[in-house]
C-alpha cells in the first residue's frame, strides 16, 4: 500500500488503539470493495483478530454475516467497504445483533452509509478519512474529530 490508504489505515489503527478500555481483541469486516484495506488491518493489528467477515453489497438480509460479525464478543469492530453494503450490514446488526456502533471502527467510505442507513443507525461509530483524519458519526452527520 502506498499513499493516502497508509495515513487511513493508520489513522483506524491509531482510533481502536485508542478506546478505553484497551481493544484486544477485534473483529473485521468488510464488503468486496473493502478486501485490502480489511487485510491490510489485520496484518497490522498487534492483537486477536477473532473473525474476518465478508458481506455482499446487496443482500436478502445479511443475517448469516451479522451473526458471524457479532460472535466471539469482540472488543472492537473494524469495517471496510462501500457505503451501500455497510448500510444494509449495519442495519441489520442494529434489528438483530448486540453491535454497539460506539465499539466500531471505519475505513473513509464507511462514513458516507450514514446518508443510507436509517437515523441512528451509526450513531457513535468512529473512523478515518483517506488522509488520516478521524472522524464520528453522530444522528444523522458526520463530525470530524480529534483522536
Amino acid at each position: 500500500m502506498t499513499g493516502e490508504p497508509i495515513a487511513e489505515l493508520e489513522g483506524v489503527l491509531a482510533l481502536v488503539r485508542a478506546q478505553r478500555p484497551r481493544a484486544a481483541a477485534v473483529v473485521i469486516g468488510h464488503g468486496r470493495d473493502g478486501v485490502h484495506l480489511a487485510e491490510a488491518f489485520a496484518d497490522a493489528w498487534e492483537g486477536t483478530v477473532l473473525a474476518v467477515v465478508a458481506w455482499p453489497e446487496t443482500a436478502a438480509s445479511w443475517l448469516r454475516q451479522a451473526r458471524r460479525f457479532t460472535a466471539g464478543a469482540p472488543d472492537a469492530w473494524v469495517v471496510a467497504g462501500e457505503p451501500a453494503g455497510w448500510a444494509g450490514m449495519s442495519g441489520r446488526l442494529r434489528r438483530s445483533t448486540d453491535w454497539d456502533p460506539n465499539r466500531t471502527y471505519g475505513f473513509a467510505a464507511t462514513a458516507r452509509a450514514v446518508a443510507l442507513a436509517a437515523p441512528g443507525t451509526l450513531e457513535g461509530m468512529r473512523g478515518a478519512d483517506t488522509d488520516g483524519t478521524p472522524w464520528r458519526i453522530g444522528r444523522n452527520l458526520i463530525y470530524r474529530e480529534e483522536l
